[in-house]
């Protein structure tokens, strides 16, 4: 018998996994968009400042290089390593799936990310102390080197979501991991976002410029590059869903809360609206106003879009082969790896794990909780928090009065076929659905009754003892 290479678990009681590996990936989102746009913006600026003799616009290009200094690449510097962090505890076969197969991308994504570190200081800090010919260069090489950043990123973010094509499942080679539909589609959307993360961050540092008229200038400037790529962005998002596949459609209609798709267009006439003010009303633009914008992006903007992205995934965490929980879900020939489903349907999960107590193998009346709950955590908790706060809690999807044999047979009727939407294939044995279920009922019977002791009135002879 083969075990499952499985790993031991990181188990976060509070957020659960999901959320601070989500909360820390948001995060850089802003930094490292707002850190690309703004080269390319750079850029276009140097190229303009040179060509037109408009020296405040090198000036413009230094202050907002400064701020990104600390905005984007210092603490970027800390979000970054924060992913790889906790993914690789959170996730760790998909972070080796992701390895295994751009393991070169990779690292020529890091010689230019070098290049782009490099290239930030120097067009911050020879700003009049090069010719014009050699800061304009340099000005093109960091957005060219930033931007190849992203384009391989978004290239691996893609596989994680489908493969750029079928091929890759039977042949391998990373060119068809990498390049598909919805690689093109996703780069060509978030770039338009990029340009409006960068318009809002970059009203910042335009709003304290001291002289008026440049100060109008400028914001002007970000208001329309805001109000074009936001259009744009809203745009290219359907070319995007065009390419994403049937499941994750099926998810995304069937999964995402209602108010997703309102609160979508709800965030983006927001963000319309205020570049359309700011375009309108240059001089009552405020640093404070742009940085609470810019707040507004990452928490209702950035946060929904990161939690869809890796909601219609679902239930799987890399390439449409890994599930969530880790589990090899189907074979992929061009990299001889063959699913575990057969092997965990043939022998469960207990006997196939190799971080699992001896004394948790067998099932029996005095461990039933306590084998349940390592299941759970093995086979649940990267999606479903164990306890009453995190992501998704497993007891919210079960009623108040549901029994415990009715759990058990809900595990082994609806999860063993892999039928469920969102749900990956479990093929539990059937005393590993009663130890599951009975941790289960148990979490479900401590919840009511801490909201029982919640919602006793306190009287005032108790209140005095």
């Amino acid at each position: 018998m083969e075990m499952l290479g499985l790993y031991p678990i990181w188990f976060e009681p509070t957020l659960g996994s999901g959320w601070i590996i989500g909360i820390i990936a948001t995060i850089h989102v802003l930094f490292s968009h707002t850190s690309v746009g703004a080269a390319l913006v750079f850029a276009y600026l140097a190229v303009v400042a040179y060509r037109k003799n408009r020296p405040e616009l090198l000036e413009y290009i230094r202050r907002y290089g400064l701020f990104l200094l600390v905005f984007s690449y210092v603490l970027g510097s800390i979000t970054g390593p924060g992913i790889w962090f906790s993914t690789t505890v959170g996730s760790p076969r998909g972070i080796s799936a992701l390895i295994h197969s751009f393991v070169w991308k990779w690292a020529t994504e890091w010689v230019f990310f070098v290049i782009e570190v490099i290239g930030v200081y120097m067009i911050v800090y020879l700003v009049n102390k090069v010719d014009q010919k050699t800061h304009l260069r340099i000005s093109i090489i960091f957005a060219l080197a930033s931007y190849t950043t992203m384009l391989i990123i978004i290239g691996i973010l893609s596989f994680m979501l489908v493969p750029g094509k079928e091929a890759w499942y039977v042949e391998g080679g990373y060119l068809n991991g990498f390049y598909g539909a919805n690689t093109f589609a996703q780069l060509a959307m978030r770039t338009a976002f990029m340009f409006t993360m960068t318009a809002v961050v970059g009203g910042i540092v335009a709003s304290s410029i001291k002289d008026m008229a440049f100060r109008k200038e400028m914001v002007r400037r970000l208001a329309l590059l805001g109000l074009v790529s936001t259009a744009a962005g809203v745009g290219l998002f359907k070319w995007y869903l065009s390419t994403i596949p049937a499941t994750a459609e099926l998810v995304m209609e069937n999964r995402l809360p209602e108010y997703f798709t309102p609160a979508l267009i709800a965030v983006m006439g927001g963000i319309f609206a205020y570049f359309l003010a700011t375009l309108l009303a240059p001089k009552f633009l405020k640093p404070a106003i742009a940085g609470v914008m810019t707040v507004v992006i990452l928490v209702f903007g950035l946060w929904p879009e990161e939690v869809a992205r890796e909601s219609i995934r679902k239930p799987y965490v890399a390439g449409g082969y890994i599930y969530s929980n880790q589990v090899v879900a189907r074979d992929v020939p061009g990299l001889g790896i063959k699913s575990e489903v057969p092997n965990i349907e043939e022998h469960g999960f207990l006997n196939s794990l190799i971080f699992l107590p001896e004394n948790l193998r067998t099932v029996t009346a005095e461990n039933k909780t306590e084998v349940g709950k390592a299941l759970a955590l093995n086979t649940c908790s990267n999606c479903h928090s164990l306890t009453e706060t995190g992501i998704r809690p497993i007891t919210n999807y079960f009623g108040e009065n549901v029994s415990e044999s009715e759990i058990a047979q809900y595990l082994r009727a609806a999860l063993s076929s892999g039928t469920t939407l969102y749900m990956p294939e479990i093929p539990l044995k059937q005393d590993e659905a009663t130890a599951l279920a009975a941790f289960i009922r148990q979490l479900k019977d401590q919840s009511n009754a801490v909201a029982a002791k919640e919602s006793t009135p306190v009287t005032v002879a108790q209140s005095s003892n």
